[in-house]
This record gives structure tokens, C-alpha cells and sequence, in this order.
């Protein structure tokens, strides 16, 4: 019982210096083809988010070249972060400390960011944070929902990663499941680039899946029994070979239906163990993050069965969805006002673990 009381006040005294934080970061974001800055006032005050995108360069190459991706961060990287100090009125020099994605990512792209961030932090002789992109991504609900506070189930679907994350408090998370191949997002768009779609691919799927009927019974990937893991490198090798075989028989392709059928089939995986996931941890929200998030259809699926047991859904604003320097931030104040600075010999880290 003391050990117990102990640990509650604990967890009070950390939950109040997050709350009441009043710090600002200036957080950049270069993790893959999105260059970012953002003025962050404690966890839940964005002064100014500004997103510099490359999707209308990378749209002719079908996907994301990792070596122009970091040339144009480097070309727009300054400018992005004057901006950002301009919306937010105020000056580098009223910053209290800096903050930067560390990982995962593209490593060139990664370390343009980071070079960027510890330069002004030795020039200015700033604190700085490295911070992991997928909690960014977390956090990013903690911009738009004043309310929200540990516990709660996350999901964390971007086009890199999959995740179930039990959330414990603001400074302790456990993965639950995460992707044992290709992540969501990255399903979504190897199944759109099949179908013709074009880049980026998810969102026009689910355009083309609105328009379509569940005609084709695509596997539903649940792999062992109890796993809270994606596989969803099989469904979409299941659409490509359905696709393949209609060509070979000399059939048309009805694209709406096998988007809306691919769509069904890895929505209804995830919403089910994303429930399973509550109710072992008994549970009662759920925060989705990352650029699926935007997905209407993942959403409905998961506020329809979760409101039948009184379970809340949350899902960042839309500027927050895909890649900001504005999530990087909030997350950074978490890290700053419990654990302080990262120590300034930090580097990019490609493969960075949850």
C-alpha cells in the first residue's frame, strides 16, 4: 500500500510539471519528404507550425526518392524554420530549448534536420531534445484533445510503422503489436501503385473504395492466436495475384471493388485487435496517430464498435495528421520536463525502436 501511494504521487508530480510547462521549443521535423518547423508552447500550445511538402516533386518518380527528399530539406530547411519564428512571433532568442527528429527515417533526410538543430543549439548554446518520430505521432493528440490523458490504447498507423501501444502514462509506454512486414500506409500504396492510382496512394484508395462493394474475399491476417501483430505483406500479395489473374483471363478490372475489398479487409484486422488490445488492458480510449489516421474509413470502423462500449476515439486535427514539426514539439516537452536535454553527441537513428 505505501509502495502504491508512493508511485501515485509520483505519477501526480510528473503529470503536473507536463501540464504546466509553459517552455518553448522551436521543433523540427526531416524524417522523410516533409520539412518542418514549429514554435510549441508546453504540450498543447502550437504558436505556429509551418510544413514545407515535396509530394508534387516525388509524384513523378511514383514515390519518395530519398536522395532528392534531402537536397530539397536542405534548400528549404532555413527558411522553413524562419517562418515558423515569424507566425509565432517571437525571436530564437526567447526559445528555451531546441528540438529535433532523431528517428526513424530516411537517414539522409534525418540528418539534415539534425545538423540543422545542433548547429543552432551550439551557435545559441541551447538545450536540444532528439525525439522519436512515431511518439511525435502520439502526441499529436495531445495538441488537439486538451483533455487527453493517459492511460489510453494508441494506434499508430503511418506509412512506415504499425503500432498498438498501451500508453500508461505521459513518460512509460508498452508496445503491444506492431507490423511484422509492410506497415499500413505502405500496403495502401503498393496496392494503389498496382491499381493505377498513382502517388501518394492512400488517399486515393479510399476515394476509389467509397465508389466500390466488398465483392472479393481477400485473408483476413490474424497470424497466431493472442498476437496483437500485423501481416499485411500476404493480403497485398493477394490483391496483386487477384489483379494478375483477371488480366490473364482477359477480364476488365473493377478497381472500386477490389479497393473497397482490399480496404474492408485490413480495416477490420486492425480494428479487431486494436479492441482486443483495450480490453486486455481494460481500457477506455483509443488515440489513433499517423498519416492513415486521415483514413474516414478506419476511423468509422473503430468509433462504431467503440461506441457501443462506451470507448472514446481521438484523432489529431488534421494539420497534425501527417508529418509536422509541431508533434515533434509536444512530444519534446515530455521528454524535456522529465529527463532534461540529449546529450549534444546524439545522431540520426534510421531504424529508431518504440
Amino acid at each position: 500500500m505505501i509502495e502504491e501511494a508512493r508511485e501515485m504521487e509520483q505519477v501526480k508530480e510528473m503529470e503536473h510539471r507536463i501540464e504546466n510547462t509553459k517552455a518553448l521549443t522551436l521543433a523540427i521535423e526531416s524524417s522523410c519528404d516533409e520539412t518542418s518547423a514549429a514554435v510549441v508552447e508546453g504540450l498543447r500550445t502550437v504558436r505556429s507550425n509551418v510544413v514545407s511538402s515535396q509530394i508534387a516533386t516525388h509524384v513523378t518518380y511514383g514515390g519518395v526518392v530519398p536522395e532528392i527528399a534531402s537536397r530539397m530539406h536542405i534548400e528549404a530547411i532555413h527558411h522553413v524554420v524562419e517562418r515558423a519564428l515569424a507566425e509565432a512571433d517571437t525571436t530564437l532568442d526567447a526559445i528555451d530549448f531546441l528540438s529535433v527528429t532523431q528517428g526513424p527515417g530516411l537517414v539522409g533526410a534525418l540528418l539534415v534536420g539534425v545538423s540543422y538543430a545542433k548547429g543552432l543549439a551550439i551557435a545559441t548554446g541551447k538545450d536540444i531534445v532528439g525525439v522519436n518520430h512515431m511518439k511525435g505521432h502520439i502526441a499529436s493528440n495531445y495538441i488537439t484533445h486538451p483533455h487527453l490523458k493517459p492511460p489510453y490504447i494508441a494506434l499508430v498507423v503511418s506509412g512506415g510503422h504499425s503500432y498498438i501501444m498501451d500508453v500508461i502514462d505521459y513518460d512509460h509506454m508498452e508496445k503491444l503489436g506492431e507490423t511484422r512486414d509492410d506497415a499500413m500506409g505502405e500496403a495502401y500504396d503498393k496496392v494503389a501503385r498496382v491499381l493505377g492510382f498513382g502517388y501518394p496512394g492512400g488517399s486515393a484508395l479510399e476515394k476509389h473504395a467509397l465508389e466500390g462493394s466488398p465483392t472479393i474475399d481477400f485473408p483476413r491476417v490474424y497470424l497466431e492466436k493472442g498476437s496483437l501483430d500485423f501481416s499485411f505483406s500476404g493480403l497485398k500479395t493477394a490483391v496483386i495475384n487477384h489483379i494478375n489473374t483477371e488480366k490473364m483471363k482477359g477480364h476488365s478490372l473493377n478497381s472500386p471493388d477490389i479497393a473497397r475489398s482490399f480496404q474492408d479487409s485490413i480495416i477490420e484486422v486492425v480494428r479487431d485487435k486494436t479492441m482486443d488490445a483495450l480490453h486486455r488492458r481494460g481500457r477506455k480510449i483509443i488515440a489513433i496517430s499517423g498519416g492513415v489516421s486521415a483514413n474516414t474509413a478506419l476511423r468509422k470502423a473503430l468509433e462504431e464498435v467503440a461506441s457501443k462500449e462506451g470507448v472514446e476515439v481521438y484523432v489529431p486535427a488534421r494539420g497534425y495528421i501527417s508529418d509536422n514539426a509541431a508533434m515533434i514539439g509536444a512530444a519534446a516537452q515530455i521528454e524535456y520536463a522529465l529527463h532534461g536535454p540529449s546529450d549534444l553527441r546524439f545522431t540520426a537513428d534510421p531504424n529508431m525502436k518504440l
